[in-house]
């Protein structure tokens, strides 16, 4: 579609924008929005959706659930990746260029969300003619509105050792985009968290040393909370320590996100836009400054060039990394064109041995995105094809009562999927785990188990699981647990559980005419009570 070429003249209308048209806005029927299937809804809110916020504001967060209790790590796009998810909603020739790429060069599989099965078919069909492996492509049959998953979809952390996912309201009024991400988790078995915060996935970039960076959309959005409660929450459930900055006026990004000027490739390097046709512009002062701040910070800078035409943003930032893969847009808008070598010399500098495939992107940019906005990473298995497991409890240093109810918990992860675990207890600290608690039970994440009435002050729960393939793993208490039963200490007759010069006196005194010294339960304190405690003499019970 042409936007303003008759204010502009006949040689800048040689330049065509493609932008979003009523065809592309949802549907209001009753009292709730529809997306059209195929439309081509833009990132940012359209003009229905605008109407619709106003009238039900994006206030009512789902139920946040605690944050992890484990060792976290939230994962940077750089590191190690088993797949890219996608939504087939529209541009599906840019989602099969890209997935050709992903499952060939950047060694990984892609996660196709479709509506229904019918869907699956044509998108088979499409994928399969475009190169794409599809032994490497999974389909999720579940109704999404939007192509923008990265703005909707999971946010994987490791806890422990398995991947779990911190998820978000979404800050748009797209119910099945928001409720995807309960359902994907369900489906590959991996632990989902709530925050309480309304946000856009696009609005966050991090690194893998725990330090992320979002603009202060998030407080625009979150406005009952402060600017420190926000990173507070982001700290408590992904374990990053995030820096809010200045967002982009809307003239130039309807979205505010940062991942349209900012890509994060490494510990510290960093690529940030520059605008040589804008110098001076606001834009233009928010990345020198974050380029300065990043490079004070120990960080190297790229610096590819972006443009704002009329109403457009043309970002190379918003690039998709994929292991040894770097998908990068390319635009072919005659007043664009120049800068699409410059793009690649910089991107390749940044990331030298990683592979650049140039994208087209003309069509999308147009919707206020590209190819960043369109997949969602997930991390690898840590385990590999081994399942991997983390107890979240008794981890240690509880004191449990025999009879006691209490609650085994934990989560896990695997390539294929777990299929059943065991529960198992020691009382050596972990040397040796000769006692089942429960056996080939299932992987729900929780046994209520009752304590036996036994003493220890080593005792550790230990969990393996199994997947399809009879591959284990296992995750264990990390501290003593005490059980406090009681003791079998053959020869302590004060209690005290040591076997000693007390004990042999108590019995020495009750030999051959009372009970008092009785070990073996016979009755009497005899040669046989006495044989017993110098068997066991010096031994300390606990």
């Amino acid at each position: 579609m042409l936007r303003r070429c008759a204010l502009a003249g006949a040689a800048v209308c040689l330049a065509t924008i493609t932008a979003p048209t009523a065809a592309d806005e949802p549907i209001l029927v009753g009292d709730k929005l529809v997306y059209p299937e195929g439309a081509a809804i833009p990132r940012s809110l359209t003009e229905t959706e605008r109407i619709y916020i106003q009238r039900h504001p994006l206030t009512e967060l789902r139920d946040a659930t605690d944050p992890p209790t484990g060792p976290v790590h939230c994962v940077a796009e750089y590191e190690p990746m088993g797949a890219i998810l996608i939504a087939w909603e529209s541009f599906t020739s840019t989602l099969t260029q890209m997935a050709a790429n992903i499952t060939t060069i950047g060694d990984a599989d892609v996660y196709v969300v479709v509506d229904n099965a019918s869907e699956r078919i044509s998108a088979q069909n499409t994928l399969t003619s475009g190169g794409v492996d599809m032994g490497r492509v999974q389909f999720i049959i579940r109704t999404t509105d939007t192509v923008w998953i990265r703005d909707y979809g999971p946010r994987y952390i490791y806890e422990g050792d398995c991947r779990a996912i911190v998820d978000h309201t979404y800050n748009r009024s797209r119910e099945d985009d928001d409720a995807l991400n309960v359902y994907f988790g369900a489906q590959l078995g991996h632990e989902v968290y709530e925050i309480p915060l309304v946000h856009g996935g696009g609005n966050y970039h991090l690194n893998a040393l725990d330090e992320g960076n979002a603009t202060r959309l998030i407080a625009n959005e979150n406005s009952d909370l402060s600017d420190q409660e926000i990173i507070d929450l982001w700290l408590a459930y992904q374990n990053v320590n995030t820096t809010l900055w200045t967002p982009f006026p809307q003239s130039v990004d309807w979205t505010q996100h940062i991942d349209m000027w900012m890509q994060i490739t490494g510990d510290s390097t960093i690529i940030i836009s520059d605008w040589p046709y804008d110098s001076g512009s606001t834009q233009d002062n928010i990345c020198d400054n974050a380029a300065a701040d990043f490079a004070a910070a120990g960080f190297t800078v790229y610096r590819p060039p972006a443009r704002l035409l009329w109403d457009t943003h043309y970002t190379y930032t918003n690039m998709v990394i994929c292991n040894d893969l770097v998908l990068l847009p390319y635009y072919t808008n005659s007043q664009v064109t120049q800068h699409n070598s410059q793009a690649l010399a910089v991107v390749q500098a940044a990331m030298p041995g990683k592979t650049v495939v140039q994208v087209n992107c003309e069509t999308i940019i147009g919707y206020a995105g590209a190819m960043h906005c369109i997949v969602m990473h997930i991390p690898e298995p840590v385990g590999g094809a081994n399942p991997t497991a983390y107890l979240r409890s008794p981890r240690g240093g509880e004191s449990l009562n025999p009879g006691e109810q209490v609650e085994i918990r934990w989560i896990s992860d695997d390539d294929q999927g777990v299929t059943d675990v065991d529960l198992l207890l020691s009382t050596d600290s972990g040397v040796t785990f000769p006692t089942i608690i429960a056996e080939a039970t299932a992987d729900d994440g929780s046994f209520l188990w009752t304590v036996p009435d036994i003493y220890t002050t080593h005792g550790r729960v230990r969990i393996v699981v199994h997947d399809t393939d009879t591959n284990t793993g296992h995750d264990q208490s990390d501290a003593d647990i005490t059980i406090n039963g009681e003791p079998d200490c053959p020869g302590d007759l004060d209690g005290d559980l040591d076997v000693d010069q007390a004990d042999l006196g108590i019995l020495l005194g009750a030999y051959g005419n009372t009970a008092a010294g009785d070990i073996d339960g016979d009755g009497d304190t005899d040669q046989a009570d006495l044989g017993v405690l110098l068997s066991n003499y010096g031994t300390t019970c606990d």
